[in-house]
């Protein structure tokens, strides 16, 4: 009856980013800063095995002499996205 939760969503930070990604089309480094209030360090971490999972792209390049990274969910990542969610649907509410 219960799925395991994907270990790679279930960590707070992870999910957080990628439930921002589930509803834009891409986002840049600051605004899931901005938005998580996580720490940048923490950030980075996340979205390397976030990438390495295969759930995100990230894109590096520079406006303005600044780096920029742009970050967006890969089909797999809202695949993912989309069973942890149901898995956990059923965690809440088991008779369904």
């Amino acid at each position: 009856m219960f799925k395991d939760l994907d270990p790679i969503l279930h960590s707070q930070l992870r999910l957080s980013i990628v439930s921002i990604l589930m509803t834009v089309e891409e986002a840049n480094f600051s605004f899931i800063k901005e938005t998580t209030k996580a720490a940048a360090g923490n950030i980075s971490i996340q979205i390397g095995k976030l990438q390495e999972a295969g759930y995100i792209n990230v894109v590096k390049t520079f406006r303005n002499n600044y780096p920029n990274t742009t970050i967006s969910i890969t089909k797999k990542g809202r695949e993912a996205f989309e069973q942890y969610v149901n898995n956990l649907q059923k965690y809440i509410n088991p008779k369904k």
